[in-house]
């Protein structure tokens, strides 16, 4: 089980927004009701920075997650905490520059967080799709009522986005700075809780 987080080097032109308009609802996104540990090997490449090792998230609905990185040598590699629309580092290091935005880190899991009052939705076959806010707007896709890609658009072009293929395989394309972190997954554990002490800042 894989899903990996990509960089792609050029900035293109976000479309117009495909598709019929519709006045239908975005399809409800959450985490699984229930607490779930996720143990993964990850790799980052920049242009200048390399680093790779093992992982593990530690998720709790209905929005938090902490996502711990060791790198390959054995060594501590750092840490991260989302609760809702915040994303933070525990030990005050620099773990959170090599993640996507909250929005997107969110989309890699499922959820979608991203909400605005000037929504767009327009539906293309099995395919819908959504502009949300403007300034910055993200585009949203659906297929079958799973989220599929989500995109941060600014002046026009698409800076960074997520893709999901399917439940197992999600890209991350950052454009300027280039930028690739890859996590495969090795299993799931289901648990009944986490201490408390793991959300401390």
């Amino acid at each position: 089980m894989a899903f990996g987080l990509s960089a792609c080097a050029s900035i293109r032109i976000a479309p117009p927004l495909g598709g019929v308009r519709s006045a239908v609802a975005l399809p409800a996104t959450r985490l699984p009701d229930r607490h779930r540990r996720t143990v993964f090997t990850w790799e980052y490449r920049e242009k200048i920075f390399s680093a790779r090792g093992e992982g593990v998230a530690r998720i709790a609905p209905p929005d938090s997650v902490r996502l711990d990185f060791f790198l390959q040598n054995g060594a501590a590699g750092g840490a991260v905490i989302m609760i809702g629309d915040s994303l933070f580092a525990p030990a005050q290091d620099e773990a959170t520059r090599y993640l996507p935005p909250v929005t997107l880190l969110w989309a890699s899991l499922g959820r979608l967080t991203a909400t605005a009052p000037d929504t767009v939705v327009a539906i293309d076959g099995d395919t819908l799709r959504a502009d949300i806010g403007e300034h910055p707007r993200w585009r949203v896709a659906f297929r079958d009522g799973w989220l599929a890609r989500v995109e941060h658009v600014e002046d026009g072009r698409v800076t960074e986005y997520a893709v999901r293929r399917d439940s197992l395989h999600v890209e991350y394309h950052h454009a300027r700075p280039a930028r690739t972190l890859r996590l495969a997954i090795i299993r799931h554990l289901e648990e009944s809780a986490f201490d408390a002490t793991i959300w401390r800042r």
